[in-house]
């Protein structure tokens, strides 16, 4: 075989795989711009956009010794031109790190084209489930909160979008007042219709102001019951302090028996109290019961009825 016959071996350098390389790179990247730009113009022709959120208020519709009940108030604004589903709602409320609930709502509704909703998140917070949780929560005090709430859409060329939000605030646990009547002071005696003044001594042992607005009461002396009224009464009882409240009431002593006599003498008697007071605090309104089981007492007569009208008791 002559030399011109022979094959003609090519031995591919470094260089012309670098170069092919390029080639192809060069290529998936346009690829991937032309895809970028097919994109961009889509939603600028269509109009789509990333939905917004934000939590624009905090309710405590209700709250009382056992539980508070909150409702967050989140804004969805939708830029789209169709309606997109909120597939799922992610909820926790925590305190200094620590969870305190948690929970998931599905299938949450749907936010119009070009619009937007306030969805409402109903979240309960249970006393016993944190107080039985946590040690050094106490009753009375406040604590702070971190409520978080992860919206999960769908948004067409985007895919599912989780937004995520946070609000801070503090929430009380409450705690119910001590009563005591410290004495029943006459205004009008007789063995028929008597009437009197109870002094009430209410002790609040809450970190944070009560305003007294209402008081329901009942209550017994001797374990007869001498009367239940809903007093209006505006005062304030400022945390850990300790306020007076002088309630009329009207009784007939003939139905005491002895125990009047001991109540007369100055031994006392046995008394009994319960109720609701309605309060107002920086927190909302609360109803929070009062009792008093046990209580002694002891009536107090006027001067002009025979009695000594000091205030010593």
């Amino acid at each position: 075989m002559a030399s011109s016959d022979k094959p003609e071996i090519v031995e591919r350098g470094v260089k012309d795989k670098e170069d092919d390389n390029e080639e192809k790179g060069g290529f998936i990247e346009k690829v991937k711009d032309f895809i970028h730009d097919i994109g961009e113009k889509i939603e600028e022709t269509i109009g789509f956009g990333k939905p917004t959120a934000d939590v624009t208020a905090i309710h405590i519709p209700c709250i009382n010794l056992e539980k508070a009940d909150f409702v967050v108030d989140v804004l969805i604004k939708n830029p789209n031109p169709i309606p997109i589903p909120l597939i799922d709602i992610n909820y926790l409320i925590e305190s200094d790190g620590r969870k305190l609930v948690s929970g998931l709502i599905p299938d949450a509704g749907t936010i119009h084209a070009h619009g937007e909703e306030t969805v409402k998140i109903p979240v309960s917070l249970i006393y016993d489930d944190i107080k039985s949780t946590y040690d050094d929560i106490k009753p009375g005090s406040i604590i702070p909160y971190k409520i978080k709430v992860d919206l999960i859409v769908d948004v067409p060329v985007f895919g599912r979008l989780t937004l995520p939000l946070e609000k801070c605030g503090e929430i009380p646990i409450p705690y119910k007042p001590d009563i005591d009547v410290e004495k029943i002071h006459f205004e009008r005696f007789s063995w028929e219709e008597t009437v009197a003044i109870l002094h009430l001594k209410l002790e609040n042992k809450n970190d944070f102001d009560l305003g007294l607005i209402d008081l329901e009461y009942e209550i017994w002396l001797s374990d007869v019951s001498i009367g239940a009224a809903d007093l209006q009464k505006s005062t304030k009882i400022d945390k850990n302090g300790i306020s007076y409240i002088e309630i009329p009431i009207t009784f007939r002593p003939k139905d005491f028996g002895s125990a009047l006599w001991d109540m007369i003498r100055g031994k006392g008697t046995g008394y009994t109290m319960k109720g609701l007071i309605h309060v107002d605090t920086p927190f909302g309104a609360m109803k929070l019961p009062i009792s008093r089981e046990g209580g002694t007492t002891r009536l107090k007569k006027n001067k002009e009825d025979g009695g000594d009208d000091d205030d010593e008791d």
